[in-house]
């Protein structure tokens, strides 16, 4: 029986509130967050409580609950829009206002997006899986909210063994804190890098195949995912290692040229869990994505919803 992470479906809604599961107390502690409104939502997407496809759940959450609440949905499309620049939440946003103005009943239309979406990223880790060969090494980074280690399910379930490398992921460090501790929860063998010794393990050999995810993917093929990404692939070219990337469906951008990159605070670099890190007048500059060209991807697996 195919068991899934937390991450996998992170966001639930009961009645009229929204628990979060607070990605940023992992691994230590496994914490919700409620909202019962749509700011409340946006507050959780803003401070990245939550991420990747938690952050589609809460948005679509987010729209039922104003509706229940009679508040203007176009009012809640603007906010969602504005809390991360990068991410393509007007594609959302844009379908979501498209079904409340068809009439066809707005509920009935996201729940059933919903249920697509599981099933999409199920058949999404399924057709990566079928491209891993027994005893595949796989080097990741950041966290793409359960896909890892389903994946890797469906390897088994293939016969295959594959092991994973996974960078810390600087500075929320999800790949140590979640994509660690999610394969791990599943039996998975994982090892843990810091961000810059990928390209003297790909050197190595250590590594077979590059999976990552994708947070935007533009009509000609590029992606903007995790800061860092970027390098990673231009490692895995040089060294000849494939690189896959798990997308979602693309946004109405031309290319990655037109992506606007978030650039977050200071502190979320010089400062850790109320730790100062490094000299507090210091300056620091934290973009939290970056393009990935579509000639340094070997293959998109795409999310079909």
């Amino acid at each position: 029986m195919m068991s899934f992470s937390p991450l996998f479906w992170p966001i639930q809604l009961k009645g009229n509130t929204i628990y979060i599961l607070d990605e940023t107390q992992l691994p230590q502690k496994q914490a919700y967050i409620k909202a019962r409104n749509y700011q409340a939502a946006c507050k959780a997407i803003k401070e990245m409580k939550t991420r990747a496809v938690g952050q589609v759940l809460l948005v679509m959450y987010a729209f039922i609950l104003s509706k229940h609440q009679k508040v203007n949905l176009s009012k809640v499309a603007k906010a969602i829009n504005a809390t991360r620049p990068t991410l393509a939440f007007k594609v959302l946003t844009d379908m979501v206002l498209g079904w409340d103005k068809s009439g066809v009943g707005l509920e009935r239309c996201i729940f059933g997006f919903l249920e697509k979406l599981k099933a999409g990223r199920i058949k999404q880790a399924e057709d990566m899986a079928k491209l891993l060969k027994d005893g595949d090494v796989v080097l990741t980074h950041c966290n793409v909210s359960g896909s890892m280690p389903l994946i890797a399910e469906f390897a088994k379930e293939q016969g295959k063994k594959i092991s994973f490398y996974v960078t810390e992921t600087r500075p929320y460090l999800q790949g140590s804190r979640l994509t660690a501790w999610e394969l791990m929860r599943q039996k998975f063998p994982v090892t843990i890098i810091t961000d810059n010794m990928v390209a003297y393990l790909l050197s190595l050999g250590k590594v077979t195949r590059v999976i990552v995810g994708a947070d935007h993917l533009t009509q000609n093929g590029d992606i903007a995912n995790k800061i860092g990404t970027y390098q990673i692939a231009v490692v895995a070219r040089y060294f000849k290692v494939p690189f896959y990337v798990l997308c979602p469906p693309p946004s109405k951008l031309k290319s990655g040229k037109e992506i606007k990159i978030e650039v977050r605070p200071d502190n979320e670099l010089k400062i850790y869990q109320g730790i100062l890190l490094a000299p507090k007048e210091v300056k620091a500059y934290y973009p939290a994505f970056d393009v990935t060209p579509a000639r340094l991807i070997t293959k998109h697996i795409y999310l079909g919803v």
